[in-house]
Formats: C-alpha cells, structure tokens, sequence
C-alpha cells in the first residue's frame, strides 16, 4: 500500500528516521526505550514502549536495510507479532515537492494466540489495517509539520 504525501522526500525521511518525531505522529509508541545513536543504522536493536489500545507492551525492531532517503526495512516484534515492515520512498515524478511513500508487512500465514493461532486472513486483515493507519498518520504529520 502507498500514499502520496505533499512534502518532499527528505521532510517524509525525517519523519520516518527521528525519535523524537516518531513519538508524535505515530499515536501507538509512547517512548524510546534506550538512547539510539544515528538511527537508523544496519543491525540496530531498538526498544520502543508502546500502547496497544490501553494493553503496554514493548515493541523491538531490529533494522535490516537502511538506503537513506529511499528505504527503510525492519523486522518487528510486537508481543506475539513477529513481521518485516519495509518503508519505500520516491519523488512524484511530475511534481517533486510531493513523495510517494509505500510500506509494505510481510508476516507468516499463522500467528499463535492464547488457545489456539490466527489464520492468514485474521493476520491479512491486521497488516492492512496497521499498514492504512502508519501511512495516514505520517501523511498528515508531514503535510502539516513542513
């Protein structure tokens, strides 16, 4: 899934790559666990406090590709939720100050829960559903944010 965003690529970058702006447009992470020095950067584990409606958890990621300004690729671990989240960003090609930013969850077909596992559309239905919400979020924190 993708969303054009009326910002240019490295506003939608920053967006994406700063804690402190994370924080704030991304209504789940309520903080960063331990100090990240140049985040994102390859093999870096990252503790991220969040809240799940009112359930807190802990969220780690672990970058696994970083293209700067271009591509973001992490594998996540929330609670039971294992998936590889992948950020790609382009310049609209006909107007530049606009960028198109796609993100793309790769989880498995079955994911154990109490008492039993959620099928791969029980899990297609979260992932579209995680992915719409990042994308509006960072969309509108951008656009109004320049």
């Amino acid at each position: 899934m993708s969303t054009l965003i009326t910002a240019e690529r490295d506003r939608v970058w920053r967006a994406l790559t700063t804690p402190s702006e994370l924080i704030r447009w991304d209504d789940q992470i309520v903080e960063l666990l331990d100090p990240v020095p140049d985040y994102p950067k390859l093999g870096q584990e990252i503790r991220w406090r969040c809240r799940i409606g009112s359930v807190p958890i802990v969220v780690h990621q672990t970058i696994r590709e970083v293209q700067p300004g271009e591509l973001l690729q992490s594998a996540i671990c929330r609670g039971v939720f294992h998936f590889d989240e992948t950020y790609t960003l382009a310049d609209e090609i006909e107007t530049p100050e606009r960028t198109r930013l796609s993100l793309r969850v790769v989880a498995s077909n079955t994911t154990p829960v109490v008492d039993g596992t959620m099928d791969r559309f029980a899990i297609r239905r979260l992932s579209a559903e995680l992915i719409d919400t990042r994308l509006r979020a960072i969309q509108k924190w951008c656009e109004s944010h320049v």
